[in-house]
């Protein structure tokens, strides 16, 4: 299994959670157990393939985040989604924006285009083109607002003999 493909696992494990509200650990449980999972295989390709130690944990750390983090992340996506109320925005692209934000976040080894184009083709695979430039827009506009600006010129004007007199 790639990181692609337990990507993918992972929005069907947030997403399923958004139905069920089941804490995260149960989730991971019950859809990664040996004889659910097998019999998943039959319904879509991703699940042809078990998830390996790597990517367990990985499906661990990021289902577990987005569970943690969940009002966080929706703030950040209504901050974004200008015009546009959670409620409104698909469970499928809210767990795939969900995702994507947290990796953005807090997962260091997923840089922030990877998991922008990543949540980008897996929205787009399941809900549309359209849907795919909304979350690129979101994610954009996210991943901007998160760059420092360079201040090269930037003098920090030292204080002095008066100012410093006690």
């Amino acid at each position: 299994m790639t990181r692609g493909n337990a990507r993918e696992l992972a929005v069907h494990l947030i997403y399923g959670r958004s139905f069920t509200q089941e804490s995260a650990g149960q989730v991971i449980s019950v859809r990664l157990d040996q004889d659910y999972y097998a019999r998943l295989s039959q319904e879509h390709p991703v699940y042809a393939e078990r998830p390996s130690k790597k990517q367990k944990a990985y499906l661990d750390l990021v289902v577990t985040g987005v569970a943690e983090h969940e009002q966080e992340l929706n703030d950040i996506i209504q901050r974004f989604s200008i015009g546009w109320d959670v409620s409104r925005i698909s469970r499928l692209a809210r767990a795939v924006l969900q995702l994507a934000i947290y990796e953005i976040q807090y997962v260091e080894d997923v840089p922030t285009g990877v998991a922008i184009s990543e949540a980008v083709r897996l929205v787009k695979a399941y809900d549309g083109d359209d849907t795919g430039a909304f979350v690129n827009g979101i994610l954009g506009a996210f991943a901007r607002s998160l760059e420092v600006p360079a201040q090269a010129d930037d003098h920090v004007q030292e204080p002095t003999a008066e100012e410093t007199k006690c």
